[in-house]
């Protein structure tokens, strides 16, 4: 079925078009839910209430930009309230261990489609991890991620850059990269696989 079929399907409220559109782009969207989720049973979840949300305002869409950029920001949105509902964005941040971190500027490695990777960023603090996502990830800026988590710009860069050097660490931990030398850049080290 092609996009432009399903869309019209869908503003008709047409089940056989919604379960195309759903099974076209549900795994990409459950991906992103997995991102910002503690477990699987929370990122399908998340997935759920977004295309319940896709569903109800499909009629918003206008064709300006891909269907599936539309569906993601979507989704993403949805992912941010149910962690701010459930209050697990504010209350999971670790702030004992962001006092000793130290300052990285330098970007995200270009392996960061990798399985293991994912994983890792997984293992931060929801904090941090909605903050990486939401900007290294999703390309939001830090004063969208400010509005979006009812928190300051500046909360948001630090909670970026935090986030990096954990990530890191974790990285290094498991050896998925190599520990960087003191004047190497942030993720200049070799991968490892």
């Amino acid at each position: 079925m092609t996009e432009e079929l399903m869309l019209a399907g869908c503003l008709t409220n047409n089940a056989a078009s919604q379960e195309a559109l759903y099974s076209r782009f549900s795994p990409r969207m459950l991906g992103v839910c997995y991102r910002f989720a503690k477990n699987r049973e929370d990122a399908e979840d998340m997935l759920q209430e977004g295309f319940i949300k896709v569903f109800s305002q499909i009629h918003q869409y206008r064709g300006e930009g891909a269907l599936e950029g539309w569906i993601r920001r979507i989704v993403v949105h949805t992912c941010i309230n149910v962690l701010k509902k459930n209050k697990k964005f504010s209350d999971s941040v670790d702030i004992t261990f962001a006092s000793g971190v130290g300052i990285r500027e330098e970007g995200i490695p270009s392996i960061m489609q990798a399985k293991e990777v994912v994983e890792c960023i997984r293992l931060l603090p929801i904090g941090y991890r909605t903050v990486l996502n939401l900007y290294a990830i999703e390309g939001y800026s830090h004063k969208e991620i400010g509005n979006m988590l009812d928190i300051e710009e500046s909360t948001s860069r630090s909670q970026y850059t935090r986030a990096k050097a954990m990530l890191e660490d974790v990285l290094v931990k498991k050896k998925i990269m190599l520990k960087p030398r003191a004047k190497t850049p942030f993720f200049g080290a070799t991968a490892i696989k």
